[in-house]
């Protein structure tokens, strides 16, 4: 006698929580410069467990953790080396990921395919990136048929070269238009700080100097609140003679970790965990490599298609700025002004910096609070570029708006009222 196995329906995936380090420079004197970079992200996932004491740590599935440059501390096996140290049963597995800007974006969503189908019912997924300690391909070797067989310009090796390209193929793209909207998202920053829309992801983190001795990372060390567009106007374009991008339009070298937590809909009621978003669709999409930043434009037309939805039903954009003319070429190809407010209302990573394989969940800890704010918005995008020419888009239902269509059987909270 033989029997069926059982075929589990596709489950709602839903956004918990997320939570990120302060973002720290990535220069011999950062915040960061003697703190391993795996300490970094095991603080975060240790947060994020203390905010849910209602998650018994052995429901945790799975642990995945993102980071570009997978050596030394960002190294072995970063998902399972961070569950053992982060105090989680020893029964909980984890794995690391690469996918360079997108890895922390990328956790989400391969963990969200597994609670989809059945395979996990709680995942925590996060990103790190020492960028001090692992300079972006640093000791890379790339393999030599790239250039010789001219599958890929040398120069698209260089992200900010990539982004030069951008302004030769797109002349209307101005420099002018790049350093406004970047003056435009450290004013935003700025303003977001100061209402207490930046503060509540934030894990404070013990740091040490052998110099000044023990400290605690409490707020982003990268923002410039005091930049003008005459300030920048001058500045030097380190990737091209008389180029268009400089330090004032582009996002700095970062070190940072974040974290996040996801559950299936009907995992989340059991347990009373807090649903913050639920996920829709996501893609993943290539494009020139040479033109790395145009990535986000082809994936999100493809999470628009799965979704069936148009760019006219998101009512909010959380798109990592990498530099500014992506994010511009991003909005210019969609018929959305450069200043529209409802991208990066509280800036982006051009203020507070991108720490590579962390940016993608600190976009999604950022648009589940915006949710909160606006229960009218239904849909939200947290999209961005990733090198060698790819880009990741996913799209998020907001579980504040009257016709959210999730797993609604447990109440939602707060920033405010899951801190208390």
């Amino acid at each position: 006698m033989t029997t069926s196995a059982r075929r589990a329906a596709l489950r709602d995936v839903v956004f918990v929580d997320g939570v990120r380090t302060p973002f720290g420079k990535a220069r011999p004197d950062g915040l960061y410069a003697e703190t391993r970079a795996d300490d970094l992200v095991v603080k975060a996932v240790r947060e994020l467990l203390r905010r849910h004491p209602e998650l018994p740590p052995e429901r945790v599935d799975e642990v995945a953790i993102a980071a570009t440059t997978q050596t030394g501390d960002q190294g072995i096996t970063l998902g399972r080396t961070v569950a053992v140290l982060a105090g989680l049963p020893r029964s909980v597995p984890g794995y690391a990921i690469d996918r360079m800007c997108a890895g922390g974006m990328t956790a989400v969503t391969t963990t969200a395919a597994g609670i989809a189908a059945g395979q996990q019912d709680v995942v925590i997924a996060g990103g790190v990136e020492h960028m001090g300690h692992h300079p972006m391909g640093f000791d890379a070797d790339p393999n030599p048929r790239f250039v010789s067989e001219r599958l890929v310009d040398a120069a698209a090796l260089n992200m900010g070269v990539t982004a030069e390209n951008i302004h030769d193929r797109y002349p209307h793209l101005t420099k002018q238009r790049a350093d406004t909207y970047a003056v435009g998202s450290q004013a935003k920053y700025a303003k977001a700080l100061a209402n207490g829309d930046v503060g509540p992801e934030l894990v404070p983190v013990a740091v040490r100097s052998a110099e000044h001795g023990w400290g605690l990372a409490t707020a982003d060390e990268l923002p410039r609140p005091d930049t003008t567009v005459e300030g920048i106007a001058d500045l030097k374009t380190p990737f091209r003679p008389g180029g268009r991008v400089t330090a004032g339009n582009a996002s700095p070298l970062t070190d940072g970790a974040t974290a996040s937590l996801l559950a299936a809909g009907d995992v989340a009621a059991e347990l009373g965990l807090p649903v913050r978003m639920r996920l829709v669709s996501s893609a993943f999409a290539g494009v020139e490599p040479e033109v790395m930043g145009l990535g986000p434009i082809p994936a999100t037309a493809k999470a628009l298609e799965r979704a069936g939805l148009t760019v006219e039903d998101i009512g909010l954009f959380e798109i990592n700025e990498a530099f500014a003319v992506q994010v511009i070429a991003f909005l210019d190809h969609y018929g959305i002004a450069d200043d529209d407010e409802r991208v990066n209302p509280y800036g982006g990573a051009i203020a507070m910096g991108h720490p590579l394989a962390s940016s993608g969940i600190r976009l999604m800890t950022q648009l589940a609070r915006q949710f909160e704010q606006h229960p009218e918005v239904r849909y939200g995008i947290t999209t961005m570029c990733v090198g060698l020419g790819q880009g990741g888009t996913v799209i998020w239902e907001n579980p504040h708006h009257a016709d959210y269509s999730g797993h609604t059987t447990t109440p939602v909270r707060t920033d405010d009222a899951a801190e208390a």
